[in-house]
């Protein structure tokens, strides 16, 4: 059985270019299998934008600067663990049309894929990014609430999203 890992703030980065997204399946933990932006845990002392540039360059091999991310979400996911312990991670999702280099597999993030917009692959996707991930690809801004169970595989609740006007 795979770990339940307690994030409580994350970055999520959408590389966008020409109508599409690049998303990649994950290999471990959350939502392992699953089609995904680049993205993980922000560590003590980092910043979001500095831990938003890591990840990525991590996950993807590209390089990206700080003036090229756009903050287009902060979505809150209300986590219940096996033992009925709750957690909550709240995510800071970018997007970028410009970064430096090609993207490519990673350790954690395979099979990196170009997918139209408004042709998403919902149905390989975390439960709750059916509803949210659209929206901030078609150019919204939004504040999001999901409630997932065990491991995030069912919601528990319906997603809520809100538009947004800025971010703090």
């Amino acid at each position: 059985m795979p770990i339940e890992k307690t994030l409580l703030e994350a970055t999520l980065v959408f590389l966008v270019k020409d109508g599409k997204v690049l998303l990649a399946r994950k290999t471990r933990h959350i939502g392992a299998g699953k089609w995904n932006g680049y993205g993980g845990g922000v560590e003590p002392g980092q910043s979001l934008i500095e831990c938003a540039i890591s990840e990525c360059q991590q996950e993807s091999g590209v390089e990206i600067r700080p003036a090229d991310l756009q903050k287009v979400a902060e979505v809150t996911f209300h986590n219940t663990k096996t033992n009925g312990e709750k957690f909550s991670c709240l995510v800071h999702v970018f997007t970028t049309e410009h970064w430096i280099g090609e993207p490519k597999e990673s350790e954690e993030m395979s099979k990196p894929k170009w997918f139209p917009i408004n042709q998403l692959p919902v149905t390989e996707m975390m439960p709750a990014d059916s509803v949210w991930v659209p929206l901030v690809l078609a150019g919204k801004r939004i504040i999001g609430e999901a409630h997932y169970g065990p491991f995030q595989e069912d919601l528990l609740k319906p997603v809520v999203v809100a538009e947004a006007d800025t971010f703090d």
